[in-house]
Formats: C-alpha cells, sequence, structure tokens
C-alpha cells in the first residue's frame, strides 16, 4: 500500500558497509540527506560499521547533522572528517528510538552501500524479504552489475563491444593463466578486483613482475580477478535513469590526473578533470545513449545505474566498460551532474528515484495479490 499523500515520507538511508568503499558511501549519505525535501521526506539514518554492526538513532543521525563520523565507527577509533558541516540538515533527520526496528519505520530505503554487502543484491534480497520498497536495481540487476566478469559476459551475450580480458580465480592462478593474459592482452593490461568499484584494488601492469604483484594486490579484495586490455582512448560516461523505459543522460567524460583513474583521483585529490557534458558529435552522443540503455538492459538494472565507455579513435569506437548500480552521490559524482547538465535538478533526481522504488513496489505487491488470487481460486 502506498504511503499517505498528507505526511511527508520517511527515507532510510543506509551507509557505511563493511567493503572498501565504506568511506565514499559516507560522502554520498551527506550529500543525499542535505538534498532531500524536508517539506517531502523524512531522514532515517542508518550506519552500518566496517565490522557489519548497524546503527541507529543518535550516532547515524550525528555522522549526517556535523560530517563527523564518530570514533566508536571505525576499528581504529580515529574520526574521519567526512563532509563540511550541515547546520540546517537537522530538521529532516529524525531520531529513531535505540532498539527500534528500522525496517519498520521507514517507506523506503534509499542503499548508498558501495561494492560488496551492499551494491550486490544481499542488502537488496533483506530488502525484498521485508516488503520494503528501495531506491536502484533488484537482486539480479545488482548482482550482475556488481561482478566484472558476469557484467562483461553479459555485454558479450547482448552483442555490445567491450575491452579483451581474462578471468582468473584466486585458486587458479598459475603460471599458465598469467601466460594467457600476457598473449592475449599483452602490456600494458590492468588487473581488477571483479566485485568492487571507485577503483579500489585497480593496478596497471607493464611487465611480468607488475602483472604478478597486480593480481597479488587484486587478490585482497576478491577471489575473482578481472585482467583486461589496456585502451588507448577517451573515458566516457552516462547516467540511465528510469527502467519503463530507460533515459540515458547528456555523456560526460573523465580526464584522469593519474596515468588512470584512480581512487585518489575520483576522491581525494581532486586532480581529474570532470567535463559535464563532453563534446562529441550528434551522432556520437546520440550511439552512447543508445549503447548506455543497451548496456543497462543487458544487466538487467532497473531505476539507475551509470555506464562507462572507453571510445577508442582511430579504432573500435565506444566500448562499454561496466556499470555502476549505486553509483557515487557525493558533491562531485558524475550520476548527479550528468542528471543536472540533462536538465534534472539533484532534488528532482531524487524524487524521481524514490517514486521509482515505489512503483516498483506497487507493481509487485499487485502481481503477489494476482498471484495468490488466482490460486485460492483453483
Amino acid at each position: 500500500m502506498s504511503p499517505s499523500p498528507d505526511r511527508r515520507l520517511r527515507i532510510m538511508l543506509l551507509f557505511g558497509g563493511q567493503s572498501a568503499e565504506h568511506d565514499v558511501s559516507r560522502v554520498s549519505a551527506v550529500a543525499v540527506a542535505r538534498a532531500l525535501d524536508p517539506d517531502r521526506y523524512d531522514v532515517v539514518p542508518v550506519a552500518i560499521t566496517r565490522e557489519g554492526r548497524w546503527l541507529l538513532a543518535d550516532r547515524a543521525r550525528a555522522a549526517l547533522e556535523t560530517g563527523q563520523w564518530p570514533a566508536a565507527f571505525d576499528v581504529d577509533g580515529a574520526p574521519v572528517r567526512i563532509a563540511e558541516r550541515r547546520p540546517g540538515l537537522g530538521s529532516s533527520v529524525v531520531r529513531l528510538e535505540s532498539g527500534g526496528s528500522p525496517l519498520g519505520a521507514v517507506d523506503v530505503a534509499f542503499p548508498l552501500l558501495h561494492g560488496p554487502y551492499g551494491e550486490d543484491g544481499t542488502v537488496q534480497g533483506l530488502l525484498e524479504l521485508a516488503g520494503l520498497p528501495y531506491v536502484g536495481s533488484g537482486v539480479l540487476g545488482s548482482a550482475v552489475g556488481m561482478d566484472k566478469v558476469m557484467m562483461k559476459r553479459a555485454f558479450m551475450a547482448c552483442g555490445l563491444a567491450t575491452p579483451r580480458f581474462v578471468a582468473l580465480r584466486e585458486d587458479g592462478v598459475t603460471k599458465a593463466d598469467l601466460d594467457r593474459c600476457e598473449d592475449q592482452l599483452g602490456y600494458p593490461c590492468f588487473v581488477k578486483p571483479a566485485n568492487l568499484g571507485s577503483s579500489v584494488g585497480v593496478s596497471k601492469a607493464v611487465d611480468r613482475a607488475g602483472l604478478e604483484e597486480a593480481v597479488e594486490v587484486a587478490l585482497r579484495f576478491d577471489e575473482w580477478l578481472l585482467v583486461e586490455e589496456a585502451i588507448a582512448g577517451r573515458e566516457i560516461e552516462v547516467a540511465v535513469l528510469g527502467d519503463r523505459p530507460p533515459e540515458a543522460s547528456l555523456p560526460g567524460e573523465i580526464v584522469p590526473g593519474a596515468d588512470f583513474y584512480t581512487y585518489e583521483d575520483k576522491y581525494l585529490d581532486d586532480s581529474a578533470e570532470l567535463r559535464a557534458p563532453t563534446e562529441l558529435d550528434d551522432d556520437r552522443t546520440a550511439e552512447v545513449r543508445r549503447l548506455a540503455v543497451a548496456a543497462f538492459e543487458a544487466c538487467r538494472c532497473e531505476a539507475m545505474a551509470r555506464v562507462d565507455f572507453f571510445l577508442e579513435e582511430p579504432g573500435r569506437g565506444f566500448l562499454v566498460n561496466e556499470v555502476n548500480t549505486i553509483p557515487g552521490f557525493t558533491p562531485i559524482s558524475m550520476y548527479p551532474r550528468l542528471w543536472e547538465v540533462t536538465g534534472v535538478p539533484y532534488p528532482e533526481l531524487l524524487d524521481r528515484l524514490v517514486a521509482l522504488a515505489l512503483e516498483r513496489h506497487e507493481r509487485r505487491a499487485h502481481r503477489m495479490e494476482s498471484q495468490r488470487a488466482g490460486r485460492a481460486r483453483e
């Protein structure tokens, strides 16, 4: 049943998490909490620590209102600065009493959990079991969009061009596997954990010693690895919104400040140049927007995703690199910036994502009712 229109919706922001992208999630949560219209929404913050503890009430609220991550949240006890103070945020952030159930106190969940145990279908499955509407892709789309190996296979099955790659598993990385990477991909190449984002654990290898070291680094984060050819080309990104049908934003471009678009580039150094929108002719713009929707649908994504491409020119043209089903929502993140330049301001973007969550929940509830009614007639 839809919430009553005469009251504000309670939005549960799930942030933090156990993945290596924990800090990015915290920054995204502050930005989203600030942008949600306090006349329409109450924010119920639920913080997840690096150890997997779910924190409600005052401590999670303080993390959003002050921009400080309390020392008790971190293993090492060191408070971390996540944003400038937001003194006006308190009016929309509500207190959930200690011991209360967050799933029973909210209308819509907004997971901002980047990486494993949040973006990979695990939390989505929990929310499905709880019968709670939530923003973003479902279990299947989240799982495929998180695992780079399965994602690449989905692209290939749907006829989408993607960089050449070799998939490796921890207990099967042999000399023959590394020889295969050299033979099929050459140098330089990139080694990535299959189930992480934000360039965490990603290394560039220029020789055999570098390849072996990069594999060792990536295995700290995941048992599955992706070794991928290096592409000399432009890095183009497109934001996708909705799913009946999905819409694609104008394309943007990343000009890395480092050798490639690293975690430091994205969140710490502010050295990358983010062009939103970027310069492409009309035909190329139309093509990459079409391909973004095709990649979104290939992975069974829903509601939102950022689709990343390489543009190899001269050469193979657009190569789809990956989809990100919970893209960053920080003040500098490309997903909200691309919709801003396409004509959808940040607050409106959040409104549309919440509406999509409620609409999907209504559709599924109606289908379940129809099934129950059918069984009752049998």
